[in-house]
């Protein structure tokens, strides 16, 4: 079992202040991994006060100092991206190929892709022509709290690390308490790297103590989390009692309307996005809308496709899928699963219990249910586990009426080969994102929501100016 008590503060592993300690499971065993830490508020007080003093003089770091200490973070990365990937399969398994490709894969191409948007970020420019006395100076907000979950590890890490460091913002990482071994990876990597003392800091710890600790905490200028909804709105108390600035990302229960035209691969597309990573996450296709002229099609080849669909190994390669996070997780998953049957939804696949062969292991039947409503809990609550819901519809406003009808707006995806169609109904959808015939969203556009999914936007130039305060000053002159 792996020994990962201390914490990265200040620019050095130390021992932390806490003697609380929690074991890290390996979800495809249910097997102690590793030993970690849960920091208390005299750890993060340490960790605050390095980045405190540590922003001091690194606000005012030249963007070419902060450009080279990124591009040598991301040599480095890459030299570990088989360490990271290996940490992800044992933390939150994720099968082998998926960790190496997305998860860690993920992390890589944020880190190349901040790099970029520094290089032509302007954090002084005029007002405009009209005003050529009026200046624009971009600033950091300061000291940051970056709060990440066990879904997407690295992914989110990068979209919350990179930014604020290219910013010139100093930070606390506060990894999920289930997954936090790659990250404690990073802090390895950007110690290697020197950045200054005190720019990047890591206290694990759940969110009870370490992140109330930590969003509370009256140094704290900026929150980035992804996680729930429900802990979203519990850090939004903290941070409106000081103004701290906030960034979430939130839940989804995204729809996927599949018009009669859409191309012959839609149907089990939509059910592979759902299915992968376990059905754990946040911007997966989880509503299959289907246009009525073609929905008995649809259901036939969804339960043909799912019953092939294989669970098994993370260690292994292949395109599987592994378990999900936790007995908890897969617990509430189950019972999802036993609540959609009592509503009286058609199970068309998949069920209640763990896959054949797989005893062992938080692993989830992949599943389907045909003949759902809007108003069933399956179509309203974010399961976070390989469950889709299909539900019918006859018209484009049918379509566009039921996709919008949920307390959240993340992601949601069409098909159709009418490209007016798609500009119609795309426009219409609220949401933050919409993927159109699979063609995926670019890892530099803005990622975020509408309603319950969230506050601000991860990723590429806007994901920069989360963590950038404007200054307007009038009379400035060259």
């Amino acid at each position: 079992m792996l020994n990962k008590k201390n914490f990265y503060i200040n620019g050095e592993w130390v021992a932390p202040n806490s003697s609380e300690e929690i074991k890290v499971i390996d979800p495809a065993t249910e097997q102690n991994c590793a030993v970690i830490t849960l920091g208390n508020k005299a750890d993060v007080d340490l960790a605050v006060s390095a980045a405190k003093d540590a922003y001091e003089s690194w606000a005012f770091s030249s963007k070419e100092e902060r450009i080279g200490l990124l591009e040598k973070l991301y040599e480095n990365y890459k030299k570990r991206w088989a360490d990271i990937a290996e940490a992800i399969t044992l933390e939150m398994g994720a099968p082998k190929d998926f960790a190496t490709k997305l998860q860690a894969g993920t992390g890589a191409s944020h880190i190349k892709s901040f790099i970029r948007y520094l290089k032509n970020f302007e954090f002084e420019k005029p007002l405009g022509e009209h005003a050529p006395n009026q200046r624009l100076i971009y600033e950091p907000k300061g000291v940051c709290a970056l709060i990440t979950p066990w879904n997407w590890p690295m992914n989110q890490v990068c979209l919350k690390v990179m930014p604020a460091i290219a910013s010139g913002c100093t930070m606390v990482l506060k990894p999920s308490e289930l997954a936090p071994l790659s990250s404690m990876i990073l802090a390895e990597i950007i110690d290697e790297v020197k950045f200054p003392k005190g720019v990047f800091n890591l206290v694990n710890g759940d969110g009870a103590t370490t992140g109330d600790a930590l969003t509370s905490h009256p140094d704290i200028n900026m929150i980035s989390f992804t996680g729930s909804t429900r802990a979203g709105a519990l850090i939004s108390q903290n941070a409106a009692r000081d103004f701290k600035r906030v960034s979430l990302e939130l839940g989804g229960k995204g729809a996927n309307i599949i018009f009669k035209d859409a191309d012959p691969e839609a149907i089990e597309r939509g059910a592979l996005r759902c299915f992968r990573n376990s059905g754990q996450s946040c911007n997966a296709p989880t509503r299959m809308l289907v246009e009525k002229s073609m929905y008995d099609e649809a259901i036939e080849r969804l339960k043909k496709y799912t019953e092939n669909f294989e669970v098994g190994d993370p260690k292994k390669e292949g395109e599987h899928i592994g378990p999900v996070i936790s007995e908890t997780q897969y617990n509430k998953i189950q019972t999802l699963i036993q609540k959609g049957i009592d509503e009286g939804a058609k199970l068309v696949a998949g069920g209640t219990g763990k896959p054949d062969g797989l005893d062992k292991g938080y692993f989830v039947k992949p599943t389907v249910f045909a003949d759902v409503n809007n108003d069933m809990e399956v179509a309203r609550t974010e399961i976070f586990g390989p469950v889709l819901s299909v539900i019918p519809f006859e018209t484009e406003e049918d379509a566009i009426k039921i996709a919008n009808d949920t307390d959240y707006g993340l992601t949601n995806y069409i098909q159709t080969k009418d490209s007016q169609k798609v500009q119609r109904v795309a426009r219409k959808l609220r949401s933050g994102m919409v993927d159109v015939n699979g063609a995926g969203i670019a890892v530099d556009a803005p990622f975020g929501g509408f309603k319950h999914s969230g506050i601000g936007r991860e990723a590429g130039e806007h994901g920069l100016e989360e963590f950038l305060e404007v200054k307007a000053v009038g009379g400035w002159s060259n």
